[in-house]
């Protein structure tokens, strides 16, 4: 039987097994101080991380890894928080977690 930390450190990998990443590209009136507060606040309540930041373009950028359940709570939360009517299209690539973040975070250009 493993002991205890074994046990722990099985259980870690597993949860970071089971990480993922979605790159996002949200594109409307989003580019707005509230729109990045709003994924910000979200990521924080659902322990997501990752960043979010403005492009040139118009568009809002977002990267988040957590695990997959929590993402998908974290998408919606966006998607359906105070910003929502500022939102036109949503481009949503999946794909695996590089656990590079430690916190979420606003970037600027």
């Amino acid at each position: 039987m493993p002991t205890t930390n074994a046990r722990r450190r099985i259980r870690l990998g597993l949860i970071m097994a089971n990480r993922r990443r979605v790159h996002v590209y949200y594109s409307g009136r989003v580019q707005g101080v509230g729109f990045r507060v709003t994924a910000e606040e979200a990521a924080e309540a659902l322990d997501v991380v990752g960043w979010v930041k403005n492009l040139r373009d118009g568009r809002v950028e977002l990267i988040a890894e957590a695990d997959e359940g929590a993402l998908l709570r974290y998408l919606e939360a966006v998607r359906n928080g105070p910003m929502k009517n500022f939102i036109a299209t949503v481009e949503v690539t999946w794909g695996t977690a590089t656990n590079a973040f430690s916190e979420f975070s606003i970037r600027y250009f």
